[in-house]
């Protein structure tokens, strides 16, 4: 018996299995080793985002805070493991793995309950602390993933519509690592129109804080200010109000208009902007060489923006409405010095509500004008210089004054309907410009709609597709069946 099977491992079909076998559990070997290997991977390096919304995914802004951070930050998520979204959960352990400085744990809140407690905070949500600045913040599930309340409230079924993981968990770092928090005071008063809730979403997430501030009531502007907004004033501002706003540019401050929406002339508003070497003209632009599908106050402006303006900008279009345009004047002192970021086409025209043309011309559409305070060895007059490198060695403060004569910039109705333009990255960037040490980190939230491949105008490729190839098909299945009978 031994003999016989001695001589089964000596044959050739043997020799051949044995080989087969010995093959084989290398090869396991070698996967086992391969995916213990990837298995020690960070999920950023192995994972890939193939979602059709590309949720997964972080941008520039994103990688460079992570990149840049120096204190240790810990991600806490306080849920049950059982019933959290996976969306969620993919997505933090993919930001945790950007950065050795970002530490993620979950605890379970149905095995620990007091964990809540211990973190104040409510259950299905993200804490996120840093000991090294003492702060914290927490993310509710609900802020990352967005669901329509309209529909929730009729229907009781939770809509998903879009996903804000990255815009929430940016901002959060940002906030628990950064000693700096910024109060940007807007006017009220004047007729001035409503910040929508996506520009006031953004600023939460930048680190801003915002109040309203009436200038009738005050005879100087808060010593934490560090930006006055007046956003689309339908009425003028007074003279008293006026030298307000002179004394607080003049003194360092930092001012941001977002004009147009006036009926009448609005001199005071003008007194401070001539000072600084603006000119807010009389009339609506309309440029039918840079606008939107032939609606002349539609305007896509000339941008030129650099530096601090030009940060996180994708794309290089935004849509103005109904603006008004302005001209530059001499400044009224040689230290100011005026940048124009936004501009008409030169084929453009000042036009009453009537359609009365007044002039034509190039107008400008936004601009900042800067000026050294308390010093005068400063050699760098803006923080958007297109020179990345900072020559200033001013001790005193920069006056800065922002202008944008189309309040319709920021106007919701444009926002959400042409998300894909650059108007609210642009707005964000003219705010944080204001601000040293300060950059925007405010990330817009993901759509979760379905995006189909189709084709808005088919034009001949409707032809190509639906008669020219497949009846090109059918000719070439009749030749091969025609020769095939033949033989």
């Amino acid at each position: 018996m031994v003999q016989k099977i001695k001589q089964m491992f000596k044959s050739v079909d043997s020799k051949r299995g044995g080989y087969s076998v010995g093959i084989t559990v290398i090869v396991i070997a070698i996967v086992i080793v391969v995916n213990l290997i990837i298995g020690k991977l960070p999920d950023s390096a192995v994972q890939k985002d193939i979602s059709t919304t590309n949720i997964y995914s972080v941008s520039d802004t994103t990688k460079d805070l992570l990149s840049g951070l120096t204190d240790d930050v810990k991600i806490v998520v306080l849920t049950d493991p059982q019933s959290v979204d996976a969306r969620i959960t993919t997505f933090l352990n993919k930001y945790a793995s950007l950065s050795s400085h970002i530490s993620l744990e979950t605890v379970d809140t149905v095995l620990h309950p007091t964990a809540l407690t211990q973190y104040n905070a409510s259950d299905n949500s993200v804490v996120v602390t840093c000991d090294a600045t003492g702060k914290s913040t927490t993310i509710s599930f609900d802020s990352i993933l967005l669901y329509d309340e309209m529909s929730y409230y009729y229907y009781g079924t939770k809509t998903y519509t879009s996903f804000d993981g990255e815009g929430q968990l940016t901002s959060a770092v940002n906030y628990v690592t950064s000693a700096e928090e910024n109060t940007v005071y807007y006017t009220s008063g004047h007729g001035e129109s409503s910040l929508s809730s996506s520009v006031t979403d953004l600023m939460t997430k930048a680190n801003i804080k915002t109040q309203e501030l009436n200038l009738l009531t005050v005879t100087s502007i808060p010593d934490d200010c560090n930006l006055l907004l007046m956003y689309g004033p339908t009425t003028d501002i007074t003279s008293d109000e006026a030298k307000v706003l002179q004394t607080y540019l003049e003194g360092g401050g930092k001012v941001l208009m977002l004009l147009g929406a006036a009926k009448d002339d609005t001199p005071n508003i003008n007194t401070v902007l001539n000072e600084y070497g603006l000119n807010l003209e009389t009339g609506y632009v309309e440029d039918t060489s840079r606008c939107y599908q032939s609606h002349p106050y539609a305007i896509i402006p000339n941008l030129s923006v650099s530096g601090d303006l030009a940060g996180n900008m994708t794309s290089d279009s935004v849509l103005l409405y109904a603006s008004m345009g302005m001209t530059q004047v001499d400044p009224a002192r040689d230290t100011i010095t005026l940048t124009t970021f936004m501009n008409s086409s030169a084929n453009a025209a000042l036009t009453k509500d009537d359609g009365t043309v007044l002039s034509n011309g190039k107008y400008v559409l936004g601009a900042y004008a800067t000026e050294s305070v308390g010093g005068t060895s400063d050699t760098s007059t803006s923080s958007d210089a297109s020179s990345s490198s900072d020559t200033s060695t001013d001790t005193g403060t920069t006056a800065r004054l922002t202008v944008i004569s189309g309040y319709a910039l920021i106007d919701s109705n444009i926002t959400s309907s042409f998300s894909s333009l650059g108007n609210l990255t642009l707005f964000m960037n003219t705010v944080s410009a204001n601000f040293s040490n300060t950059k925007n980190v405010s990330i817009a939230s993901k759509s979760l709609d379905t995006t189909y491949n189709t084709v808005s105008h088919p034009g001949y490729f409707s032809l190509l597709f639906i008669f020219l190839i497949p009846l090109a098909f059918l000719i070439y299945g009749f030749v091969i069946w025609l020769r095939r009978r033949k033989a």
